[in-house]
């Protein structure tokens, strides 16, 4: 499959199982975040999200079930399905959980890939600003 554009997006492979997770997700919420439709996909496990949240794992990239060149095609999908929804978007900031230490930085791939790095999350227009 070429690039994925807006005009050719519904063609790609991976556009029904992204475009399934984000319909569960918006069920249930209304907030779209990569990582919960990574987990909704299967390609990444809740115990290892958490992993990544602490700062136990250095970089998600290493236990997410798929190879960087198909993750980075699932949220090219991503944000071409949520521009056609109409979610709004808004750019996100993923730091270390827990308490003392510093709130690091978490990293999204091993080597600061630009198209990881950039966390996105989308916002149902419903949604009420605070």
């Amino acid at each position: 499959m070429r690039k994925v554009t807006a005009g050719n997006y519904t063609k790609d492979p991976l556009y029904p199982r992204v475009e399934r997770a984000v319909r569960q997700i918006l069920e249930t919420g209304d907030v779209v975040a990569p990582v919960e439709v990574f987990m909704r996909m299967d390609l990444l496990k809740r115990e290892n999200l958490e992993d990544w949240r602490f700062a136990r794992i250095p970089y998600l990239e290493r236990v997410i079930h798929t190879n960087l060149s198909k993750a980075n095609r699932v949220l090219r999908v991503l944000r071409c399905h949520a521009a056609k929804l109409g979610l709004k978007e808004s750019h996100s900031e993923y730091r270390k959980w827990g308490k003392g230490g510093r709130r690091i930085h978490l990293r999204f791939s091993k080597y600061g890939d630009p198209g990881m790095e950039t966390p996105t999350t989308w916002k149902s227009s419903t949604t009420t600003e605070r």
